[in-house]
């Protein structure tokens, strides 16, 4: 592991690290990409440590269960493989993959502020303080705005998301204020 300094700026959370796994180095990780084995092909990791990010080579990784295993280069048995365990995963926003025009990552979504184009009135509801996977489709959980109240409202492009303006850093909905 090489120590990189406190800058995140340029980095995006992927998933975690959540619990050793067996007694030569591996860890159990929980991803939070899509697929959940893209996480592995990313070559470098950080992982924020006593003093700041570190970077992480991964030397072997595969699908186990519904999760990951991962061997992280140097860390070769259990006590340190616990040491590095419930951090959160970082990779420089760099390395993401290009998405398709009107696709999102979730990270640049975060912190948009939402207005509702509502049966002809508009409304600020605040901004998007998290994504949240339900199964049936992903949610904005938005908060602040006029009212003060948190709404949350299905990422359904098409159907109540109506715009996306990164420049802006707008998110342009069709929701009922009351809902």
């Amino acid at each position: 592991m090489t120590e990189e300094g406190n800058n995140s700026e340029d980095l995006v959370t992927v998933g975690r690290i959540t619990m050793a796994y067996g007694v030569r180095g591996w860890v159990k990780v929980h991803s939070y990409t899509e697929p959940m084995d893209s996480i592995l092909q990313f070559p470098s990791w950080r992982l924020r440590g006593p003093k700041g990010w570190e970077t992480l080579e991964i030397d072997a990784g595969r699908c186990h269960g519904k999760g990951l295993v991962v061997h992280i280069k140097g860390i070769d048995d259990r006590d340190k493989a616990t040491e590095i365990c419930q951090r959160e995963i970082a990779v420089v926003r760099d390395f993401m993959p290009t998405l398709e025009r009107g696709e999102y990552y979730w990270h640049q979504l975060e912190g948009l502020r939402v207005i509702s184009h509502f049966q002809g009135a508009v409304q600020d509801f605040g901004r998007v303080a998290h994504m949240m996977e339900t199964g049936a489709n992903d949610v904005l959980v938005v908060r602040g705005g006029t009212d003060r109240r948190e709404r949350l409202i299905p990422y359904l492009p098409g159907q109540f998301i109506l715009d996306i303006d990164l420049q802006a850093g707008v998110v342009t909905v069709d929701w009922d204020p009351d809902f």
